[in-house]
């Protein structure tokens, strides 16, 4: 199993859009695929068609319940596997929160309970910003992606997601390294070409896509999907597609290097 962190440093971006899109590509192409809602909005299950009563209860519930993830796992309407979130009351939110502050290994042991199947891709969404969920998961990612906007208010937030990995992922045994998708990417904007285009000389190979906007994102969020599925022939549908080739080649690499 490989995990991916999918964080970002500031809200708006479209991370969970972005998530649920690459689980679904990296799915499509061959790659056995879970996404993990760590995120407590419980918005990953809009995205894939999942059962809104099933999504109800999700990891949160069974891990304050002493349960196993595996039951909370949904398949939503791509035929993606999901782990939710779920719904909880402000008073079980702060305890699940609890959980994991007192167990800095808490994340990774949940998903060595789930037994994965051998090179299964474990996709995660998180909240914005430094929280516990993200520290959690960048513990025990093997590659992060960060999600950001070619914005000047974005442009000034990378060196805190650069500080917040360094914290949590670099210099850990198994760790691969970490990228950034722009996303939103407005092609009509100047400043916005003008930023993207400062932000590929700042990252160089750490850029592993740009998604241009694209209004099939939130017309196929209407009708309960992702891009892939809604609009197939899609700007914004391509830029996934080639964001998802993109990451399977660093795994690739990955795994010759070290196999």
């Amino acid at each position: 199993m490989k995990t991916i962190a999918i964080v970002s440093a500031k809200g708006g971006v479209g991370k969970t859009s972005i998530a649920a899109a690459l689980g679904l590509a990296l799915s499509r192409a061959g790659h056995p695929a879970l996404v993990l809602d760590l995120d407590p909005q419980n918005a990953l299950r809009f995205h894939l068609g999942a059962d809104a009563e099933a999504a109800e209860s999700g990891l949160a519930r069974a891990s304050l319940a002493g349960m196993r993830w595996r039951d909370a796992a949904v398949q939503g309407e791509a035929g993606l596997h999901l782990l939710p979130f779920g719904q909880l009351k402000e008073s079980d939110r702060l305890a699940l929160e609890q959980q994991m502050l007192r167990d800095p290994d808490w994340l990774a042991r949940h998903l060595r309970e789930l037994d994965l199947a051998p090179g299964t891709l474990a996709l995660i969404d998180t909240p914005p910003g430094p929280t516990v969920y993200a520290s959690q998961t960048l513990r025990c990612a093997d590659l992060a992606l960060v999600v950001t906007l070619s914005d000047a208010a974005s442009y000034a937030t990378l060196p805190q997601a650069e500080s917040l990995i360094a914290q949590y992922a670099q210099g850990r045994e198994g760790y691969l390294g970490h990228a950034f998708i722009v996303n939103q990417v407005d092609s009509a904007s100047a400043l916005a070409k003008d930023t993207l285009r400062v932000m590929r000389g700042v990252l160089g190979e750490r850029l592993g896509g740009v998604v241009h906007r694209d209004a099939a994102v939130s017309e196929a969020l209407a009708f309960g999907k992702t891009v892939i599925d809604h609009a197939p022939h899609s700007q914004a549908c391509s830029d996934i597609l080639a964001s998802a080739q993109w990451l399977r080649r660093q795994l690739s690499d990955a795994k010759r290097e070290h196999p």
